[in-house]
């Protein structure tokens, strides 16, 4: 049996100049030897803070952002001190997904596949 999680988090970048000084910060504080200066040359534009900040969170670019259950299409209409707004995540659990990733290889040679896109209704 395979289990595949699809998750899918958005934020709204409120602030780009508090996005990208978060996630340089928060290379820093991985990495104690990396000074501003090569946080700075690693994290250019809100692509890379992006990146950044979901390595920081350990997966999620923002932990505090509420499931769409939770928010039920509330707004919370304010920006984090990171530049965010956090607007929700949902979570896709698929078991035995027609392309599993340990096929990935084999996946791209399949014409349209998108290893996102979740299986047909009844398969997960």
């Amino acid at each position: 049996m395979t289990i595949s999680v699809r998750t899918r988090e958005e934020v709204v970048v409120v602030d780009p100049d508090r996005v990208i000084a978060a996630a340089r910060a928060a290379l820093v504080e991985d990495d104690p030897e990396m000074t501003e200066e090569q946080a700075a040359r690693h994290v250019v534009d809100v692509y890379d803070a992006v990146d950044a900040l979901v390595e920081h969170h350990g997966g999620r670019l923002a932990p505090e952002t509420m499931s769409l259950a939770q928010t039920h299409g509330r707004r919370s209409g304010r920006a984090n001190p990171d530049g965010l707004d956090p607007v929700g995540y949902i979570r896709h659990y698929a078991v035995d997904d027609p392309v599993p990733l340990r096929h990935l290889a084999s996946c791209f040679r399949v014409p349209d596949h998108d290893p996102f896109a979740t299986p047909p209704d009844g398969d997960g």
